[in-house]
This record gives C-alpha cells, structure tokens and sequence, in this order.
C-alpha cells in the first residue's frame, strides 16, 4: 500500500511540469515556481499532519489521507485546464497535505504495531518501500504521460494533446491511489475479521 502513493506522487514532479510550461506557456521560471508549491506545502503540512493522527488515529487519518489525495489528483487533472496555474497551485495545496497525512498515519500504524525488536528493520522497509513508488513513478507516469501525447517530442506536442495527457495522467494516480484505499480497507476487514 506503502508504493501506490510513492509512485503516483513522482506523477507531480514527472509530468507535473510539462502542463504549466507547454500548455500554459510559462517561462522556466515561472514553472518551477509553480512547482514549487508542492514542497512547500509538504514543508508546512508535515507536523500538522502528525498532530491530526494523534487526534484522529492511524486507521481514520490514514483513510483521510488518502482521500484526501484522491480529491487531490482529481482537481489536479482537471483545474489546470479550466482555471489556468491557479487552477494547478489549488489542486497541489490540496493534494500535498493528503499525502503527508497518508505518510504520518501510515509510518504510525506500521510502527505502533511492530514488536520493539523489529522497529528498524521496519522503518527500513517503509523506507524502501516508498522508495520504489517513487522509483516507479518515475518511470512509469513518464511513459505513461509521453504514450498519451503520443510523441516522444513533448515540445512540438499541441497544448491540447498535452492537457488531454496530463488529465488523463491525474485520473489514473487517482485510481492508483484509491486501489490503495481499497487495500487499506480491506486489509482492515481481514484483520477485524480474524480477531
């Protein structure tokens, strides 16, 4: 469950740029301002996303986070091309902390639930295992993203195919990311279910 995320997240920074630089037009950096929004937004979303596990425990934040960062990947798909970059600064201001709640609830339900002798090598492995979402995602919704351009020469590309792929793009690490939210539920069921 720990990899979907990772891997749909490297999406934002992947085929994230190509929509404000070649659809909208903006100048280098005018994009990476944009895309700096994201961090940003993940630097001031991290502690309180702990201290809204806290409150709320590892099985609703993690649910929360999660949908959270589908409501996310929905507006980032379609608010670009209806409002323009702050259209794409919304969606990302929404989709960030989604994500770091996921994060939080999730390392804290791993942990929480893990014998104190086999605490580090599991931090090692959610490590790892996110790791390899973003290692993924980077390969994968780049190809992804050029298949639906349908060129290899992204720069020559219409504006139109580009927004066409980059919707596209979104709504499918929205459905990765839900996949993720079925795993989660029902890994609960499974775990209610034997107790």
């Amino acid at each position: 469950m720990n990899v979907l995320p990772g891997t749909v997240m490297m999406s934002t920074l992947v085929v994230g740029p190509f929509f404000p630089a070649f659809a909208l037009g903006l100048d280098g950096t005018l994009t990476g301002l944009v895309m700096a929004v994201g961090p940003a937004t993940a630097a001031l979303a991290g502690a309180p996303a702990g201290r809204i596990v806290d409150r709320l425990g590892t099985r609703r934040g993690l649910l929360l986070g999660l949908a959270e960062t589908i409501v996310g990947f929905l507006l980032l798909a379609f608010l670009p091309r209806w409002m323009g970059m702050a259209g794409y600064v919304g969606a990302l201001i929404v989709l960030t902390p989604g994500f770091q709640l996921f994060l939080a609830a999730n390392n804290a339900a791993v942990m929480v639930a893990a014998p104190a002798a086999e605490q580090g090598v599991l931090s090692g492995l959610l490590g790892l295992s996110r790791n390899l979402g973003l290692l993924t995602g980077a390969s994968l919704m780049a190809t992804v993203f050029t298949a639906l351009v349908g060129t290899g020469q992204i720069a020559q590309a219409p504006p139109a195919s580009i927004g066409t792929a980059f919707t596209a793009s979104f709504l499918i690490s929205a459905g990765l990311v839900a996949l993720a939210m079925g795993l989660a539920i029902l890994g609960r069921r499974r775990a209610v279910s034997a107790s």
